[in-house]
């Protein structure tokens, strides 16, 4: 959807197709998207998925926020209920300093920068960059891959 220009909806069975995921579960991780805000939902035929805001102010933080919960940045790593620098688990001091540098990359990588990236080939999600390009790669159900024309 970053890739796309703003206001342009993308079907959940095009992304799908892209990123060789089953679309009942993309469906679930869109809609997480839509509750949280960060995606509208429109039906019909001309429906779809396209992004609330400009990609530049969409951090990463915020969707896996959305699709992980809130506990990605704030639980303990071995699962424990407590765990701080008073009641510290065994991984928690070497664990810290990493998970802060995680946090601190999700929340400056925005979905401008990424979708730069893809669309200019430096980085590649799947078939992304076919996509960007005005083509995709489907399956035609007897494990054989074939481009088709974007639409």
């Amino acid at each position: 959807m970053a890739t796309q220009p703003a206001g342009v909806a993308v079907l959940n069975r095009t992304i799908a197709q892209c990123l060789r995921l089953p679309p009942t579960y993309l469906a679930k991780i869109l809609q997480e998207l839509c509750r949280g805000n960060l995606l509208y939902s429109f039906r019909g035929k001309q429906g779809g998925f396209c992004l609330r805001e400009s990609r530049d102010k969409i951090t990463l933080m915020q969707i896996v926020k959305l699709t992980e919960g809130p506990g990605f940045t704030e639980d303990c790593v071995l699962g424990l209920k407590v765990c701080s620098e008073k009641t510290a688990c065994p991984m928690h001091a070497d664990w810290w300093p990493i998970k802060q540098q995680i946090v601190s990359l999700l929340q400056t990588q925005t979905l401008e920068m990424l979708a730069a990236g893809v669309t200019s080939g430096e980085y590649q999600l799947t078939d992304i960059p076919g996509a960007a390009l005005g083509f995709l790669e489907t399956e035609d159900g007897a494990g054989r891959w074939y481009r088709i024309e974007a639409t």
